[in-house]
Order: structure tokens, then sequence, then C-alpha cells
């Protein structure tokens, strides 16, 4: 039997392409360590949407997390960086890790980062827990953190330094991102309520592998006060910084506010 094949018509489009300036309106880049479960997850929760991308690099980084190996990711933060959408600006850029922001300095990530993203403001998770604690008007705090007491104690002199009075440090002892990552929610909301003190006006929650973000509502109405955690604090700087000022209650009253000038300015936002 002879099959006849039929020979399509190839012809070239006379439709002459027009061109949008983007091909989403407002871009977000996200630098988060290789070891990395959460960030992006809750980035597409609170911050992607029709009209607002988040592109994401990953920075290597190997566990235990000390304060060795957080510095150690400072070298590699501008080639994460330039990764994302080569060549293109960026409305802001979050590096996502609590802990080695406060190890290697805001300003430094700052720097690492703008030498491949030029003119972009830069969030870090530390800064931004400073400007939401700062927005909702606490001055006393309590902290959880899922680390050690070698890396906490750096992250509770950052708050003292900017100016909080630390009523208690609650840590969990843990060495490694992955498994702080595994941590259930409950067992969060359960050791969110043992960290707080009387005296403390709020509670901060460290550290962007621990999925709060998904019960910081129930963490707060089980508490009675705001609650801040990294991922949320970033997310929530982020949209502000691109000006989207949507109240988000649903992930915590922070999520409610506004951004003050000077926040925004210390991250490099015009």
């Amino acid at each position: 039997m002879t099959t006849i094949t039929r020979v399509p018509q190839i012809v070239r489009a006379e439709t002459t392409p027009d061109f949008d300036q983007r091909a989403i309106e407002k871009r977000v880049g996200l630098v988060v360590l290789s070891t990395d479960h959460t960030s992006e997850a809750d980035y597409a929760r609170m911050v992607a949407g029709e009209r607002i991308g988040v592109f994401t690099s990953r920075v290597p980084y190997v566990n235990p997390v000390t304060r060795e190996n957080l510095r150690a990711m400072q070298p590699d933060l501008t080639a994460a960086a330039g990764l994302i959408l080569p060549e293109e600006d960026l409305d802001v850029v979050c590096y996502s890790c609590t802990s080695a922001s406060v190890m290697i300095g805001d300003q430094s990530v700052i720097d690492a980062i703008r030498a491949a993203k030029r003119g972009a403001p830069v969030v870090t998770p530390a800064m931004a827990a400073v400007a939401g604690l700062t927005a909702l008007g606490v001055t006393r705090i309590a902290m959880l953190t899922p680390y050690t007491l070698e890396t906490s104690q750096p992250m509770a002199d950052y708050f003292v330094g900017a100016g909080f009075q630390l009523e208690r440090l609650t840590y969990l002892g843990l060495d490694d991102d992955r498994k702080m990552a595994r941590i259930s929610t409950a067992t969060l909301v359960a050791a969110a309520r043992e960290a707080m003190v009387e005296g403390a006006e709020a509670l901060f929650i460290s550290c962007t592998a621990l999925r709060t973000a998904c019960v910081i509502a129930e963490i707060e109405q089980a508490l009675g006060c705001p609650v801040v955690s990294s991922n949320q604090a970033t997310a929530w700087m982020c949209l502000r910084l691109l000006g989207e000022t949507a109240a988000r209650p649903e992930y915590g009253r922070l999520m409610t506010l506004p951004l003050s000038d000077e926040s925004g300015s210390r991250a490099g936002a015009a």
C-alpha cells in the first residue's frame, strides 16, 4: 500500500510583532541558598501574581549552620544575583537568609548584589524584620530561632543594636537548614507560645527555612500580639518597595501596614 505524504505549506507570517516593554510588569529577584526548601514557596504565595514575577537564583551553601559557613556565601552573591535575568533590571532583590545577612552584614550583602544588579533596592531578612517591628511600633520583643546558641546570639545582638529591648531569646538548637525546613507547623505554633514572655510586645521568629508564614495569623491569635517572621517580613518589604499596598491580614498584622521612607531608603529605594 502506497502512503501519500502531503507537504504542508510553509510561510513566514506577515504580522509584525508588537512587543510589550516587559513580559511581566514588576520583577522581584530572589537569591536563596542551594539547600533552601521554603523561600520560593512562600514568595509564590505572598508575592508573585499576575503583575509581579519572582525570579530565583541559588547561591552555594554547605551545612552545618555556623558563622564560617554562613559568611562563606559572600563571595558568590554577586554571581548568583547576576544569573537572574542577565543584563536586565530588577525592581527589588531579596537575599533570603536571615543568619547570613547578620553574619555577613546588610551593607556587604547590598554591595555584593548591586555589583550585579546596579540600582536595585536590596532587602535582607534581618533588615526587613527591623523595618517590620518598627512599623508595628514595638520596642520590646521576644525572639525564637531554630539555630544553635552560637548562631542565635549574633541575631540577638543585631536586634539589640537596632534599638530593641530583647526580653527573651529562645532557640531550638538545630544546625542544618534542611531539618529546619521540616519542622512541623504545629511545632512552630507550640514553640512560639513557649518563646513569648510577659513584657514583650511582639515576637520575631527568625529563619527563612521555617514555614512560619503559613501559620503566622494563627500564632498571632494564640499570643495576642504581633508576630514577624523572616519570609513574611521580606515579602512585605519587597511588596511595599514595588508600590503594592494591598492588605494581606492572612499573613499577619505586618502585611496590613505601610513601609516607612527611612526603611525604604536603607534598602536603596529611590
